[in-house]
């Protein structure tokens, strides 16, 4: 039989592994639910934010661009920046098009 004690330090390791896990999230292309998900700090109302931001704005540049989001602050930028990739999916269309 397995120690409740070993167990629990496990779950406990796998839990605080499973953010690392995480993929990366391109926040110009990402939908609610992957930001809200994926993203630390990131629940549905600041990820309809980002979203909205970036349909108004055009896409981010930096992840440091989320900082102008209303709700997205230095420390969540920070917390996340490992996995914030900003590929302009529409710029990549027009060069794989030849434009």
């Amino acid at each position: 039989m397995r120690n409740p004690i070993s167990t629990l330090i496990l779950a406990v390791a796998l839990a605080a592994a499973a953010p690392a896990l995480a993929g990366p999230v391109n926040i110009n292309t990402a939908d609610v639910k992957t930001l809200a998900k994926e993203l630390d700090g990131i629940g549905e109302s600041r990820a309809k934010a980002i979203i909205a931001y970036r349909e108004k704005n055009g896409p981010f540049k930096t992840a440091d661009d989320l900082k102008k989001v209303q709700g997205v602050g230095a420390s969540i930028v920070e917390r996340n920046r490992a996995k914030i990739v900003v590929d302009d999916a529409k710029a990549q269309k027009s060069n794989a098009a030849g434009g």
